[in-house]
């Protein structure tokens, strides 16, 4: 096979890769704005639909911090399995789409792809929010302190399932500090 039919094979798969992205539920719309400086810092992970890498986890933590170029350096740090399980850590790096309202980003775990990361709910204070997508795969509920009130996660997964997620898949991460 030779150079170009290669490179048109590759642009078909590319092609059905990011039409199987096409957004078949209503466009799930992020908060208005997001002050970046105030969304940066560590944020515990108290419940998801988690990846493949997450499940398990135990006190799991995402902090932010803005790089000088305007990207979002992330460690996603837990213990695998329990509270003494291994320690692992991950850092993908997030770009704000929306500058408008830094509240739509792209989260890149392996170049080049930067998968859809949206706040779809963040309190006044900065110390609740939810980051959906639009597929409605996956969803975080995190807060600034490693356990909330038992309303505050009733309300919580309240705006999951507004958001048309099954919250049946909602798992609680465990945390323990």
């Amino acid at each position: 096979m030779n150079m170009h039919s290669k490179s048109i094979i590759l642009a078909i798969v590319v092609a059905s890769i990011l039409g199987g992205c096409a957004a078949k539920e209503p466009e799930m719309k992020t908060v208005e704005h997001v002050e970046i400086n105030r969304f940066m810092g560590p944020w515990y992970v108290i419940a998801n639909i988690p990846t493949f890498l997450e499940k398990g986890a135990h006190n799991a933590v995402e902090t932010y911090s803005l790089n000088d170029d305007g990207s979002i350096a992330t460690k996603f740090t837990f213990r695998a399995g329990g509270f003494d399980g291994k320690a692992k850590e991950y850092n993908p790096k997030g770009f704000v789409t929306d500058t408008e309202s830094n509240a739509l980003w792209g989260m890149r775990f392996v170049w080049p792809i930067k998968a859809d990361y949206r706040i779809v709910y963040l309190d006044d204070d900065y110390t609740q929010t939810i980051v959906g997508r639009q597929k409605r795969d996956f969803v975080w509920i995190m807060a600034r302190t490693p356990t909330i009130s038992e309303s505050d996660y009733e309300r919580l997964v309240s705006i999951v399932e507004s958001l048309g997620y099954k919250t049946s898949d909602l798992v609680r991460v465990p945390q323990r500090w």
